[in-house]
C-alpha cells in the first residue's frame, strides 16, 4: 500500500535585517619579557594565602622555602633598568620581618635569574604576552623533583605598561607531589623601588636590597 502524499506548502519567511555590530579595536600593547618588567617596576603591597590542592584554605605552610603561617603581607620593590632586574620582598603582617633579595639579568630575550641556592637547576622569566609574566625553571631536572614553584604573573589596569594591581599563582611541588597552591593580590603603593617605603618595618633610611638570599630546598639530602 503507497502512502499518499502530502502536500506541504513552502513556507514564506522574511529576511532578518541584522545590523552589523560596530566592535571597537582593543589598543593592547604588545609586551615582551622587557616591556612586562618594565610595567612592573615599582613598590607592590601584596597579600598572600595558601590553599590546599583542594581549594581549602592553608592556615599554615610547612612545605615552602620560608614556612610559616598563612595569611601574610609583603612589601615588595622591583627594579629593572632594562638589563639588570632587582627584588626585594620585605614581610610587614602576618609573619615576623623577613627579607628576601635575588636578581637576575637579560640574557637572549628572557630573564636569566641568579643561582638561587645549591643545586638550582637556572630559573629564568618569560612572556605570555601583554601584562604576563612567568617565573619557572629553565630545564627540568632531578632537584625540581625536591623543590618547584613556578610563579605566574597577571598585571592589571586601564594601562598595562603601568598597572595599578597584580595577581600572581603559584603552585608548589615537593618531592613530585603537589603541595599548595599560593595566591597573592597586590596593590602599587609607590613608584620609587630605590627609597624604602614608609611601611617597611627596617624603616625609611638604608638600602632597599640586601645581598642575594640563598635556599637549600634544591640539595639533595
Amino acid at each position: 500500500m503507497n502512502a499518499p502524499e502530502l502536500d506541504v506548502p513552502e513556507l514564506d519567511v522574511p529576511e532578518m535585517d541584522v545590523p552589523e555590530m560596530d566592535v571597537p579595536e582593543m589598543d593592547v600593547p604588545e609586551m615582551d619579557v622587557r616591556a612586562n618588567l618594565h610595567a612592573m617596576v615599582g613598590v607592590w603591597h601584596d597579600r598572600l594565602t595558601g590553599f590546599h590542592p583542594d581549594g581549602s584554605t592553608m592556615d599554615f605552610d610547612e612545605h615552602g622555602g620560608t614556612p610559616g603561617p598563612f595569611p601574610y603581607e609583603n612589601l615588595v620593590y622591583i627594579d629593572f633598568d632594562g638589563e639588570t632586574y632587582r627584588q626585594t620582598n620585605v614581610s610587614i603582617a602576618g609573619r615576623p620581618l623577613n627579607v628576601r633579595s635575588f636578581g637576575a639579568h637579560m640574557a637572549d630575550g628572557i630573564l636569566a635569574f641568579g643561582e638561587l641556592g645549591r643545586g638550582d637547576p637556572g630559573h629564568v622569566g618569560v612572556s605570555g604576552g601583554p601584562g604576563v609574566l612567568v617565573f619557572t625553571p629553565r630545564i627540568i631536572d632531578e632537584s625540581l623533583q625536591r623543590f618547584s614553584d613556578p610563579d605566574f604573573i597577571l598585571l592589571m589596569g586601564p594601562d598595562l605598561t603601568r598597572p595599578t594591581s597584580r595577581m600572581r599563582v603559584t603552585t608548589l611541588y615537593r618531592h613530585g607531589v603537589i603541595r599548595r597552591v599560593l595566591r597573592v593580590e597586590g596593590d602599587r603603593v609607590g613608584d620609587n623601588p630605590r627609597v624604602r617605603h614608609a611601611r617597611d618595618p627596617r624603616g625609611t633610611d638604608g638600602p632597599v636590597h640586601e645581598p642575594p638570599s640563598s635556599t637549600s630546598v634544591y640539595e639533595a639530602r
